[in-house]
């Protein structure tokens, strides 16, 4: 995930003091419920994703030789076409047609930065044995300019996990998110039931558990949190495995948001506390513990 106010990761992106961040939170809150509803959802769109189409020259570097994707349908929410970019990174072998093919991986990023920007990650789950679709949603990069928010982002992954189903049919397909991405991650893995698995990093059981987590949690503010995430009530219909990694020294996004995120779902499960990791490098200073937790909950070598 890489969000101002109740976001996972504005905290650490914006240049501001937790008082002067919730101070400004609670001042945007204000007017907008005197605006009315449509203006506070749409304040908190732009809080927590902080859409942006800029990528960092180590994201640039890492997207080299990746392959441009576009996916195109109807919006059920916008009544219009929409389309999404994407970036493809096919697995060591994958065009080998005297091997097995590879597993295929859904990447939702987080907030703030792009597919571009999310690049170094993308290469680290190819690393791990997958062909990967990153995908950027409508208000990122260069998928159509929109304001993000929480039902427009589910409507996005379900396009791209639906374009994956049509592209490479009979290949297991699993999901992964990142912080904010995790939550989308869990959304459409309870509502779908062709994934082969679901894997999360650095994630949470709600937006109002993030902010209840930070120094200015006590505000009574949470009532006023309308896109609000809340992956620990969905995580339960999961169907398939599902993947739980966190970084042990996450400021971010606190440990123990993950654990209860693991602890309220069912079926096959692994919770991966990972030393040293953060809420930035978890998938790499984890990448060995990634490769076991992959063999012994998915089977994947």
């Amino acid at each position: 995930m890489q969000g101002a106010g109740v976001l996972p990761d504005l905290v650490s992106l914006w240049p501001m003091k937790h008082k002067t961040l919730i101070l400004s939170l609670l001042t945007g809150l204000a007017l907008a419920v005197l605006a009315g509803c449509s203006t506070l959802a749409e304040k908190q769109g732009e809080w927590i994703f902080q859409p942006s189409d800029r990528s960092w020259s180590g994201g640039v570097a890492a997207a080299e030789g990746m392959q441009d994707v576009w996916i195109s349908f109807d919006s059920s929410l916008s009544g219009k076409p929409a389309k999404l970019h994407g970036l493809w990174h096919a697995a060591d072998g994958a065009s080998d047609q005297h091997k097995t093919k590879p597993p295929v991986m859904l990447y939702l990023h987080g907030a703030r930065w792009n597919v571009v920007g999310s690049a170094q990650r993308v290469r680290r789950m190819q690393e791990l044995g997958f062909s990967v679709l990153a995908v950027d949603y409508r208000g990122f990069g260069k998928s159509d300019a929109s304001l993000p928010s929480e039902t427009q982002a589910y409507e996005d992954a379900r396009a791209a996990w639906d374009w994956l189903a049509v592209q490479y049919p009979g290949q297991p397909r699993y999901i992964f998110g990142h912080s904010l991405g995790g939550a989308i991650a869990i959304e459409l893995a309870s509502r779908v039931s062709d994934e082969a698995g679901t894997i999360v990093e650095g994630t949470f059981t709600s937006i109002p558990d993030v902010f209840e987590t930070m120094a200015w949690g006590w505000l009574p503010v949470t009532g006023l949190i309308t896109q609000r995430f809340e992956s620990v009530k969905k995580v339960a219909a999961i169907g398939s495995p599902l993947l739980v990694v966190h970084g042990e020294n996450d400021r971010l996004i606190r440990p123990e948001l993950g654990r209860r995120l693991f602890d309220a779902a069912k079926g096959p499960k692994a919770f991966v506390l990972v030393p040293g990791g953060s809420h930035h490098n978890t998938n790499a200073v984890g990448q060995s513990l990634y490769r076991e937790a992959l063999a012994q909950l998915f089977e994947l070598r």
